[in-house]
This record gives structure tokens, sequence and C-alpha cells, in this order.
């Protein structure tokens, strides 16, 4: 960098190969690295990847740090997932645990202790545009990982670098082998930290108790029973246990004023789908469009993305029956099936991410 101050990067290193890869590439551009492993939970694979994102910054040459954010990690993302699920919804810690903990407190004590940005190995791209930040898709679209981003602010992005976002998947591995980097070859993690082993189903009937409903169909008629439609998820076809029917059973609707299972005959049954939903708490990333307004929207991750309108919701407001963070729609141009209330619905403008909101 021309003799002048290097610039200081955290980099976020979880023991896998993409964080690794990002160490390493900004460790070869000449940035001044410190690797960052974060403690958010207490389990069984949390000594294996903190000894292998040691032994990766080791490798390379640069300082590393741990921050134990487990309080925080509880607060933030475990309880709300529990308190959403208890309410009947659908969340995502995934989105909350980068918005709260990986570009929140991490981000802030990073500043704190004299970091100018922060790095991790998410497969997204940052474009900076005079005085505005925007987060667009990876080059990598099997991997790309926007949709969980969705909920950053522009302060955020700021001082964010993601060193892998134009790189495809077996392009990082290449350079972890060549680098000899302990990871190179380290399957990717799957699922929540705080599950483990466990069945996903299992471990929240460990945490909600049951209590049974009933299984109807969107004629009404009573087919079964069920043990709490906090366990069920729109779209679901796995875990119904009911049998006998012509067609397979899908999750609709849940209600949890009446613990009520309303669910579809088959993937083509109209309950199964929507074309409008309601959306809350929306995020504008960068400028917030003026509505109503045409963009593309992803309602799960992986979803292809689909071709939709943002409006004001007009009856709610006419009604009082939204507050302000509440006042949106969005209409489809197809019917999607399955939209899960607590979701996140991300919204973008080509390979631009413009933000979020959450699914009523």
């Amino acid at each position: 960098m021309n003799g002048e101050k290097k610039i200081k990067v955290f980099v976020a290193m979880s023991g896998g190969v993409d964080s690794s890869v990002a160490a390493f590439l900004l460790k070869e551009k000449g940035y001044d690295v410190t690797g960052a492993h974060m403690i958010c939970w207490d389990g069984c694979d949390t000594k294996d990847d903190r000894r292998d994102a040691m032994r990766v910054a080791q490798k390379i040459g640069i300082p590393f740090l741990i921050f134990d954010f487990r309080k925080e990690y509880r607060e933030s993302v475990f309880d709300y997932m529990i308190r959403e699920y208890a309410a009947g919804r659908t969340p995502n810690p995934d989105v909350i645990c980068n918005s709260e903990i990986k570009f929140g407190i991490f981000l802030e004590k990073a500043l704190e202790m004299g970091a100018d940005y922060i790095a991790t190995g998410h497969y997204a791209r940052i474009m900076n545009h005079e005085s505005r930040s925007k987060i667009l898709e990876a080059k990598d679209k099997g991997k790309d990982q926007c949709y969980f981003l969705c909920r950053l602010t522009q302060e955020q992005i700021s001082r964010v670098i993601f060193p892998i976002g134009d790189l495809l998947k077996s392009e990082v591995r290449e350079i972890a082998r060549k680098a000899s980097l302990q990871t190179a070859e380290k399957k990717d993690s799957q699922g929540l930290c705080f599950i483990g082993k466990l069945d996903f189903q299992d471990f929240l009937r460990g945490e909600i108790a049951c209590h049974e409903g009933q299984v109807i169909n969107s004629r009404g008629e009573i087919l079964g029973t069920h043990d709490g439609v906090e366990f069920f998820t729109p779209g679901q076809r796995h875990g119904i246990k009911l049998g006998g029917f012509e067609e397979p059973l899908y999750v609709a609707e849940k209600k949890s004023e009446t613990n009520t299972l309303i669910v579809a005959e088959g993937d083509k049954d109209p309950i199964l789908y929507k074309k409008e939903i309601e959306i809350e708490d929306i995020n504008w990333i960068s400028e917030e469009p003026e509505l109503p307004f045409i963009c593309d929207v992803r309602i799960r991750y992986r979803q292809p993305l689909q071709k939709a309108q943002i409006m004001i919701n007009e009856s709610g407001i006419k009604n009082k029956a939204v507050n302000l963070k509440s006042r949106f729609l969005i209409r489809f141009e197809a019917p999607q099936r399955g939209v899960a209330s607590g979701q996140f619905a991300a919204l973008y403008n080509d390979e631009v991410l413009l933000g979020g909101a959450v699914i009523q």
C-alpha cells in the first residue's frame, strides 16, 4: 500500500474454508489483518472450529483474537427464535445473527479496538458509489448469501469487506489448497449451532410444550390432530403424520389463536398459495424508493427471484389494522407457495439487494 498506514481489518474466522480464504486474500493484498473467532454457543463443534481458525491464522501469520458473545447471542438470536416459534411464526435466526451479532456487536467491538473494517466469508459483494454502499449478489449464484443480509444498514455495510464475493466456491477451495490452509477440504457447516446433532423438530419440542389441536382442510373438515401449530411451517409436507389420503398433505396455514392447522390436499390446492402478503418493519439498505415500487422478491433462501410490487397497505391504514411499521403490501405477479409469517422477504433490483421486511 505504498508505505502508507495499512488499512486494519478484523476478519470473522468461523473455522471454515470461506472465512479462512477471506483472511488469506486480505493479507495477500497488504491489509493489516487480525483474525477474530466468535464464541456464540457451547457445543460439540465449537472447540474444533476455534482450533481450525487459530491454525489458519498461524499459517498466514496474523494475530488471532477470541470474542465471547454467548450472552448476546442467547438474548438476540436464541431467545428471539424460541419467542417467534412460540407465537406461531417461523423466524430466521441467521438473518438476526448477521444484523445483531456479526455486523452488530462484533463490528462495534472491532471498531472500538482500532479496526477500519471487518470482513467475513459471506458470498456477497459490496459496491461503493459516491457516499453510498450497496450489497450485490455474489458471482457464485448457487452460494449467494445476500438473503441473510437483508437487515443490514448503510452504516454497517460501509464498514464491511466481502473478499470472496467475486469467486466461485470451487475457486475458494483451490486457493485454500494452494495456500495449504487447514480448512481447504473442510465440509461446509449445516444448521444452527445450538441444535448440534438433534433433529430440529425434536429440539423445538424440548423448548416449547406440546398441546393437541385439530388438523382441518380448506373445507373445514377435521382430518386428525397435531401436537402444536408452533412445530409446523407453511409449505411443509413431512411431519403432519396423517395418512390414507389420495394426495399428500401440505401445511397451508396456522391458526395460533385456536391451535388449528389448515392443510392443503396436494400441491395444487389454491389454499397453499398467496398472491398478496402484508409485511412489516421494512428495512431499506440504501435509498428508500417512492411507492408503489416494482422489484424482485425472495421470501426464502434459494427461492428464485419473484417479480412483485411493493405498495402502501391502504385498506389496512383506513381500518387502523396496521401500525406505521406494517403498512406495506407485496403483490406478486405469480402466486407464492408456502408463505410463512415471521420469515423475511428480501427485496432486489437486478443484482442489488435493496433491503428486507418481516412477513406478517
